[in-house]
């Protein structure tokens, strides 16, 4: 979208057949990074195919103010089909300052950018219909727990709905060092239905993060548990950095490394035959249509990495 950065591209399909992506932007006044940390909103585009284009069709969820968890930034949407229900799980924050003015440089260190980021926590909003109107909820779904792992922040939920409606979460957190904070880690939750309480399953993450470097991840469910794929952020598990890895669980719990790691690269072949590696290609989500993966989506962009490229989308990948 012009003027816009897009990300965390999410796919289902509606009663009328067509294809809805629920993706996040921000303005590109800001930085991509951390710019989304400040802005983000949520927003639906529609196709008649699984591999687009879509097209721009609403804002979802937008800031609400700062007096809310949620108020200033919402990213990470994860949009999961339930019955007659439609779960927007993702990622809200707030902070007390004022906006960022074009021109305004924005680092890491910023006021803002601190604040916005330790009170990243997970939400959820329900709708009976892909067009809304959408229950925000007041409290997030997933908060933090001080002295644990999941101290600082959580976020990036990836949620796996049972045909009973409840909800085993892998989500993303950091706990406090000091006035700082960790390496990133994943946890596991559990509700007995979609509207909660989720409480985390364990008190330690479910891969040693000393050992075992990820985000991103997305799970889903088969006859003898549960399989995720997720970002390798160094690259130590897969064998190449921000590339993906493939891990299975008897109980979505206890979790393993399968023999052959690697689930998908950086380096796309696009249709006329060409390869190219993509600057980034994170927060992986799998469309399933009749109990099988049929398309991988992936936030994308050019330049050389480390968020260095010029422009973002959501990429679609045909499955065999």
């Amino acid at each position: 979208m012009e003027g816009y950065w897009i990300w965390c591209g999410s796919v289902t399909k509606g009663d009328d057949g067509r294809y809805y992506m629920f993706a996040s932007r921000w303005p590109k006044h800001l930085p991509m990074h951390p710019g989304w940390l400040l802005e983000s909103e949520i927003v639906l585009a529609a196709s008649d195919s699984p591999v687009g284009l879509f097209e721009f069709e609403e804002v979802v969820l937008t800031s609400r103010g700062a007096e809310y968890w949620d108020g200033r930034a919402v990213h990470n949407p994860f949009i999961v089909r339930h019955k007659d229900h439609y779960l927007l799980y993702y990622m809200g924050t707030t902070h007390p300052f004022d906006d960022v003015s074009p021109g305004d440089e924005l680092i890491l260190d910023d006021p803002r950018v601190i604040v916005a980021r330790s009170n990243k926590r997970i939400g959820l909003a329900i709708s009976k219909s892909v067009h809304g109107p959408w229950k925000r909820l007041d409290a997030p779904i997933l908060n933090v727990r001080p002295g644990k792992f999941d101290s600082y922040l959580t976020s990036n939920p990836a949620p796996c709905v049972d045909e009973s409606g409840s909800v085993l979460l892998i989500y993303k957190a950091r706990r406090y060092v000091g006035n700082g904070f960790s390496d990133m880690a994943l946890g596991a939750a559990w509700a007995d239905h979609f509207e909660g309480p989720y409480r985390p399953l364990r008190e330690e993450p479910i891969f040693p993060p000393s050992q075992i470097h990820l985000e991103d991840p997305f799970i889903w469910k088969t006859d003898d548990g549960y399989r995720m794929i997720a970002k390798d952020m160094t690259g130590d598990v897969c064998g190449e950095r921000h590339a993906g890895i493939y891990a299975y669980s008897e109980n979505g719990l206890d979790w393993k490394i399968a023999d052959n790691p690697k689930a998908y690269s950086r380096k796309v072949i696009w249709e006329n035959g060409s390869i190219k590696t993509m600057g980034n290609f994170e927060r992986p989500f799998l469309l399933f249509e009749d109990g099988r993966p049929t398309h991988l989506y992936a936030a994308t962009s050019d330049g050389e990495g480390n968020f260095s490229g010029k422009n973002t989308w959501n990429m679609v990948i045909p499955l065999a």
